[in-house]
C-alpha cells in the first residue's frame, strides 16, 4: 500500500520497536496530525479473551474528563411526564412512537445517541433491526437504558464513550482531537484504559491488555506501554 508524503514523514518520527507512556504517545499522535481537519485521536485495544464466549465480553461505557470534541446529537424515548427533564439536560430529540414511525417510514437517522427509560424498551425494540446493526440500540451497560434519562443525556453530551469488543478481540475508541494537545488527550486515554481494566471478565486468563495502538485519523500507529496495569 502506497502512503502519502504526510504519512511517510510522520513514520520517520516513530521509533517502532518502542513502546512509549501515555503522554509521549499523545504528543507524537497529535503532533503528527497533519491532516487539513482536526483529526480524530483513536486507541485500538487489543484483549486478550474470546469475544465468542458470553463470560468474556467486554463492554461498558465511561464518561471521557475532556469530552470528544465531537457534538453529540441526542434521541430519547421515554414517557410524556419526563419530556421535559429530558430537554433540559439538552435532548435534541424526545418521544415515543412518532419516532419509532419516522426511522421506520423515512429511514430517519440524525442522531448520534439513542436513550431510553426502561420502560420504553417494548417500544424501542421494534427498532432493533435498524438500531442493532449500526451500534445505537440502548443498552443497560452503555447507560444508554437509564430511570434517569436527563442524567444519561448530560453524560452522552459531556463526552461519554461506549466501548465493546469486536469479532476479533480489539477494542475501537476515540479519545478525542488532535487539537486537545497531549494533557487532555492522555487524560482521556488513562481515563479509558483504567476502565477497559476493571471491566477484565473473570473467566479471561492470561495476559488481559495483549497490545494498545493510538493513532489519528490518518497519521501512524504508535504503541503504547502497558506495564502499569498490571495485566
Amino acid at each position: 500500500m502506497k502512503h502519502g508524503k504526510k504519512y511517510t514523514d510522520s513514520l520517520k518520527t516513530v521509533d517502532r520497536t518502542k513502546v512509549y507512556d501515555s503522554l509521549e504517545a499523545c504528543e507524537l499522535c497529535a503532533n503528527n496530525a497533519k491532516a487539513k481537519f482536526d483529526e480524530t485521536v483513536e486507541v485500538h485495544i487489543r484483549l486478550g479473551v474470546d469475544s465468542r464466549h458470553a463470560d468474556q465480553q467486554v463492554r461498558g461505557a465511561v464518561v471521557l474528563p475532556n469530552g470528544t470534541g465531537k457534538t453529540v446529537r441526542t434521541l430519547v424515548f421515554c414517557k410524556e411526564d419526563k419530556y421535559e427533564d429530558a430537554k433540559a439536560a439538552g435532548a435534541d430529540y424526545v418521544g415515543g412512537l412518532d419516532y419509532v414511525d419516522k426511522i421506520m417510514k423515512e429511514n430517519w437517522m440524525d442522531f448520534d445517541v439513542v436513550i431510553a427509560s426502561p420502560d420504553m424498551m417494548g417500544v424501542v425494540g421494534r427498532l432493533g433491526k435498524v438500531l442493532g446493526p449500526r451500534g445505537l440500540m440502548p443498552n443497560p451497560k452503555a447507560g444508554t437504558v437509564a430511570p434517569d434519562v436527563a442524567k444519561a443525556v448530560t453524560e452522552a453530551k459531556a463526552g461519554k464513550i461506549e466501548y465493546r469488543l469486536d469479532k476479533t478481540n480489539i477494542i475501537h475508541c476515540p479519545i478525542g482531537k488532535a487539537s486537545f494537545g497531549k494533557e487532555k488527550l492522555a487524560e482521556n486515554y488513562e481515563t479509558l484504559l483504567e476502565a477497559v481494566v476493571k471491566a477484565k471478565p473473570a473467566a479471561a486468563k492470561g495476559q488481559y491488555l495483549k497490545s494498545v495502538t493510538i493513532s489519528s485519523t490518518m497519521g501512524v500507529g504508535i504503541k503504547c506501554n502497558t506495564a502499569k496495569y498490571g495485566v
